[in-house]
C-alpha cells in the first residue's frame, strides 16, 4: 500500500501545487515580519499557498458559511501572527488549521447518498436475485453487464517521450480520431502533465453526468510492486475540463477516483447507468465475497451505496495435476486423492472467521523443536489470499495444508482457481502443491451505505 500511496499522491500533489501557487501570498507586498518569514521559507510558502486554495474553495462552495468562515480565519491569522519569526510555530499553526479547513471542505463537497441512490441499490439487488435463479455463479457479472453505460466513448493514449529510454509520456500534440474540434480545444486548455508524468496514460471521453457533453476519464499505470493503475475524472466545464473537485490536500480530494491492483488484489470497475445516474461500480473481491461500491464519478465520495454478495463453494481436487513446472501432468493415486479431498472438506470449519479456539492442527511430538509449526502453515505472501490452514492425514501421518486463492478470481472453465500446499511439520522440503477447483453459489446479498473501500477513494 505504501508504494500505491507514494505514486498516487505524487501525481496529485504535483497538480495541486500547480493550482495552489496561484493562491499563494504575493511576497512583493509582504508587510510585516511574519509575512517576510513565510516568503523566506519554501515549506511555509507552500503551506500558505495550500491554505489559500482550500480557503477560497470553501468560500466559493458554501456561501451561507462565509461569515463564520471569515470570522474563524481572522482569529487564526491573529494567532499565527503571534509566532512572528518562529518557523516551527508558524509551521504548526498552518498544519493544524489546514486539517480543520480540509475537514470542513470534505463535509461541504462530499456527495451525500440520496433516495435515488438507495433505489438504485434495490434495483441492482433485485436484478442479481432474478438472474441467480438461472445462473447462480455469474449473476453479479451479468447484472452489471446488463446495466453497462451505452453512450458514445472515445479513447486515446498519451504519447511516449522522444527519448526511448524515458518512462515519461505526454499529452498528444495532434487531435486523436473520434475527438471533436470543440473537445480538442477544451482538452488543449487543460493541464494533464501530472497525469502523464508517472507512466502510460489513456484518456476516455464519455458523458458521465447526462448533460450532453462528454467528460473525461484519465487512467494512469503507476506500476510499483502491486502493479497499480489509478483512475481520475474531469468534468467538462465550458472551454476546459476540470478535475471532479478542486484539490484541497493534494491527495484524495479531487484526485484519484479509484485505483486497482493487478497483484495482491482482485479489483475491477464496470461503468453503469441506473435510473438515469452514472456510477463507477467498483468491485473489490476476496474468497467468498464481492463488495461493489457505486461511486459517483464527478463528485467526492465520502459515503456510497454498497452491495455485498457472499458465496459458498463446492471445492474439489482434480485427479489430474500439473508438475511443479506446469509442463507435464500426472494422476493422483486413489489413496492420496482421498486424503486430500478429506482435508479439503474441512476448509469451512478452519477459516479464520470461525473464531474457534487456537489448537495445534497436528499432534506435537516431544521431540519438536518449534511447536508453532504444528499450529498453522506459516507466513504467507501478499499476492495470494490464504483461505484456511487444516490437517491432512496421508498414510497415517499428519500433514498441515493451506488453501490459497487469488482473491476470489473466478472463471467459467475452472470456477475458483485455488491451490492447496501441503507440508509435514518440521520438514519444509517435503512441501507439495496441488490444484483446487471450486464452483460457487450465492448465499447472501446485502446492501448498505458506507465509506468506499478497497482502492476506491473519498
Amino acid at each position: 500500500m505504501y508504494i500505491k500511496g507514494r505514486y498516487i499522491v505524487s501525481a496529485c500533489a504535483l497538480l495541486f501545487l500547480q493550482q495552489a501557487m496561484a493562491n499563494a501570498m504575493d511576497c512583493s507586498k509582504a508587510a510585516n515580519a511574519v509575512e517576510n518569514t513565510i516568503c523566506a521559507n519554501n515549506v511555509l510558502y507552500e503551506l500558505d499557498a495550500q491554505m489559500g486554495t482550500v480557503y477560497r474553495g470553501l468560500m466559493k462552495a458554501s456561501v451561507e458559511a462565509q461569515p463564520e468562515l471569515k470570522r474563524t480565519q481572522r482569529l487564526w491569522l491573529k494567532a499565527r501572527n503571534g509566532c512572528v519569526e518562529d518557523v516551527a510555530c508558524l509551521d504548526q499553526h498552518y498544519r493544524e488549521q489546514l486539517k480543520v479547513l480540509q475537514a470542513q471542505w470534505k463535509e461541504v463537497v462530499a456527495h451525500q447518498p440520496s433516495g435515488v441512490d438507495k433505489q438504485v441499490l434495490d434495483d441492482l439487488q433485485n436484478s442479481i436475485r432474478a438472474i441467480s435463479k438461472n445462473d447462480p455463479e455469474f449473476a453479479l457479472e451479468r447484472a452489471l453487464v446488463s446495466l453497462s453505460l451505452k453512450n458514445t466513448e472515445t479513447t486515446f493514449s498519451a504519447e511516449p517521450d522522444a527519448d526511448q529510454y524515458s518512462d515519461k509520456t505526454h499529452f498528444p500534440k495532434t487531435i486523436p480520431k473520434g475527438v471533436s474540434r470543440n473537445e480538442w480545444k477544451a482538452l488543449s486548455a487543460t493541464n494533464f502533465e501530472a497525469d502523464t508524468a508517472l507512466g502510460p496514460t489513456s484518456f476516455t471521453l464519455r458523458d458521465l453526468d447526462s448533460d450532453g457533453q462528454r467528460d473525461l476519464i484519465v487512467q494512469t499505470y503507476n506500476g510499483g510492486t502491486s502493479l497499480y493503475t489509478s483512475v481520475g475524472t474531469y468534468r467538462r466545464d465550458g472551454d476546459k475540463f476540470t478535475r471532479r473537485t478542486p484539490a484541497s490536500d493534494g491527495e484524495s480530494i479531487g484526485g484519484v477516483l479509484y485505483s486497482t491492483s493487478d497483484r495482491g488484489a482482485n479489483q475491477s470497475v464496470n461503468w453503469i447507468s441506473i435510473r438515469g445516474k452514472v456510477y463507477a461500480a467498483y468491485r473489490d473481491s476476496g474468497y467468498g465475497i464481492d463488495d461493489v461500491y457505486l461511486l459517483s464519478p464527478l463528485q467526492v465520495n465520502r459515503e456510497v451505496p454498497k452491495l455485498t454478495v457472499r458465496y459458498r463453494y463446492r471445492l474439489s481436487i482434480p485427479r489430474i495435476q500439473s508438475d511443479d513446472d506446469h509442463k507435464t501432468t500426472y494422476k493422483l493415486k486413489p489413496d492420496l486423492h482421498h486424503a486430500l479431498a478429506q482435508g479439503l472438506a474441512t476448509v469451512e470449519e478452519h477459516t479464520p472467521d470461525t473464531a474457534q479456539e487456537r489448537k495445534p492442527l497436528c499432534p506435537i511430538p516431544e521431540s519438536a523443536t518449534d511447536s508453532e509449526e504444528y499450529y498453522g502453515y506459516g507466513a504467507g505472501y501478499y499476492a495470494i489470499e490464504p483461505v484456511a490452514d487444516f490437517p491432512v492425514i496421508i498414510g497415517g501421518e499428519c500433514f498441515i495444508a493451506r488453501m490459497n486463492n487469488w482473491f476470489g478470481t473466478y472463471s467459467a472453465k475452472d470456477g475458483l482457481y485455488a491451490q492447496m500446499t501441503v507440508r509435514k511439520p518440521g520438514e519444509a522440503e517435503q512441501e507439495r502443491d496441488y490444484k483446487v477447483n471450486g464452483r460457487r453459489r450465492i448465499t447472501e446479498i446485502s446492501t448498505s451505505i458506507g465509506k468506499p473501500g478497497g482502492g476506491a477513494e473519498e
